[in-house]
């Protein structure tokens, strides 16, 4: 359950770190009230997974989950370019959270 809970929070990562660059500083409501809400969530959820996997693996699949989402977000929405180079390396991040999950 602490792995779902973990990866869950990684998605919430994404989310928050996307409406606070669409936040314009927090000046914007809607935004700021996503980037509130999601990040509570994510650092709960980082904690209650915190409870059976070791901090450091938590950590790093957290914020790979997070960066990963984020970018083929960005990419998706085209507000990023999307090249072979960036591909690759998101693919390196998405084997580097499966290979910690596995070692675990």
């Amino acid at each position: 359950m602490s792995w779902i809970v973990l990866i869950v929070s990684g998605l919430l990562e994404a989310v928050w770190a996307t409406a606070l660059g669409r936040s314009d500083g927090l000046s914007r409501l809607v935004p700021s009230i996503v980037f509130g809400v999601a990040i509570i969530a994510s650092m709960a959820g980082l904690a209650y997974a915190l409870r059976d996997i070791p901090t450091g693996t938590a950590y790093a699949v957290w914020v790979g989950v997070g960066a990963a989402v984020t970018v083929v977000y960005a990419m998706a929405t085209g507000d990023e370019t999307a090249t072979i180079a960036k591909v690759l390396c998101i693919l390196a991040i998405v084997g580097g959270v499966v290979g910690l999950k596995l070692a675990g």
